[in-house]
């Protein structure tokens, strides 16, 4: 199957570009609940390297973002004890989706439709290169993971469990 050399402009491709950052695309076959593993696989990446974002609320419901590694989890207790929160839980797909605007599965931690703190896992900072959603079911874009802290104001947490 051929693919395309370039997808269609995202919010999340937009402000990318608007901000002067420079990003591989990686399209794939999107496998409804396929996750990192499908999209590593089909595109012959280490899961650890692509990074998930994870839609996630306190106990006020107030929404946050998280930045993890592919191949792992959320300790959510670990995560609520640093950011000050009594408790972390993820969102429901459609309470998600109306806070990033975008569909699980396709969502970017960049052009959300609401500005959400966001947290990333330390030891993904560590790593040359990540590739994470470009804001669209099988579309994945390479990035410095820099560019979190830089963009987005990312804060380091340490959270990561083996899956």
């Amino acid at each position: 199957m051929a693919k395309k050399d370039r997808v269609s402009e995202t919010p999340a491709t937009a402000l990318l570009r608007s901000q002067g950052v420079v990003f591989t695309e990686h399209p794939y076959a999107y496998l409804e609940h396929g996750g990192v593993m499908h999209s590593a696989s089909e595109l012959g990446l280490d899961p650890f390297t692509v990074v998930k974002t994870l839609i996630m609320q306190d106990q006020d419901a107030k929404p946050l973002v998280v930045l993890m590694h592919g191949n792992c989890k959320v300790s959510t207790k670990n995560l609520a004890r640093q950011i000050g929160a009594k408790s972390v839980e993820p969102c429901t797909p459609e309470v998600a989706n109306r806070h990033s605007g975008y569909l699980v599965g396709g969502t970017s931690p960049f052009g959300t439709r609401r500005a959400m703190p966001v947290y990333i896992e330390s030891s993904i900072l560590d790593l040359p290169r990540i590739v994470i959603n470009g804001g669209r079911r099988g579309y994945l874009v390479g990035i410095e993971p820099a560019v979190c802290v830089k963009l987005l104001s990312a804060q380091s947490v340490q959270c990561a469990l083996a899956e």
